[in-house]
């Protein structure tokens, strides 16, 4: 029996830790991850930046295609270099808070979440004025209480359930295959125009697969569209 009870104690320990990490793991409290699978819209998001010179490279993408996405910026880097915030605000994407250094929240208390968030918030409105009122965790990372503490301030958590894995991808061609992989429809899809250690991540490969994904699913009647018009779309519903 004792060994029973221990085995039931490992494995309640091993989920609650896969769900604090798990993109798609709604233990914590629901996240936003996109819309019933099926649907003919898909939302690309970045995160990290801004960052010199690959989000301006991934503006030149975006914009021969015709489409907006969702830049999830630290505030450390947006107060290096505001006018690239700006620059993708000016080009019509949505931005939305992913803190200001890049911690793994499940490690910070509440008072450390709502600094880091909070210093994002206040670069975020002194480079680009408005901007949405949408938070993603570094890392994904997040307990019960770094949760209350972005809906405390304001924010809805946003997650993904289709990952790139560009940020240690060989090349474009591996990106565009996790990313073709996973796709159903309705998805949100993780990406990365910076790096949370410096400023200058070299995501070339990023860019180069962002052309490819967005001509390959726009050629199959698929709308890529930014969370604000997402979350629009699944008013009423409840994060899937």
């Amino acid at each position: 029996m004792l060994g029973l009870l221990l085995g039931a104690a490992s494995a309640a320990l091993v989920s609650a830790g896969y769900q604090s990490m798990a993109p798609t793991g709604q233990w914590y409290g629901s996240t936003f991850i996109g819309l019933p699978r099926g649907s003919r819209k898909l939302a690309l998001t970045f995160d990290d930046g801004p960052n010199d010179p690959y989000t301006m490279r991934l503006l030149e993408v975006l914009a021969r295609h015709g489409v907006t996405a969702t830049f999830f910026m630290l505030g450390k880097y947006v107060r290096q270099r505001a006018e690239l915030a700006l620059a993708v605000k000016d080009a019509g994407h949505a931005i939305g808070n992913h803190t200001f250094n890049h911690p793994n929240l499940i490690f910070k208390s509440q008072a450390q979440a709502a600094t880091e968030i909070e210093e994002c918030e206040r670069a975020l409105t002194d480079a680009v004025g408005e901007h949405s009122r949408f938070f993603r965790p570094p890392f994904g990372g997040r307990r019960p209480a770094s949760l209350r503490v972005a809906r405390s301030l304001g924010y809805l958590p946003v997650m993904w359930n289709v990952s790139s894995w560009d940020w240690k991808a060989p090349s474009a061609a591996y990106i565009e295959k996790k990313i073709i992989s996973q796709i159903h429809g309705g998805d949100v899809i993780l990406l990365h125009d910076g790096g949370h250690e410096t400023m200058g991540t070299d995501r070339s490969f990023t860019v180069a697969a962002t052309d490819r994904v967005i001509a390959r699913y726009k050629g199959e009647g698929y709308e890529f569209v930014t969370i604000p018009q997402m979350m629009q779309l699944n008013t009423g519903a409840e994060p899937r």
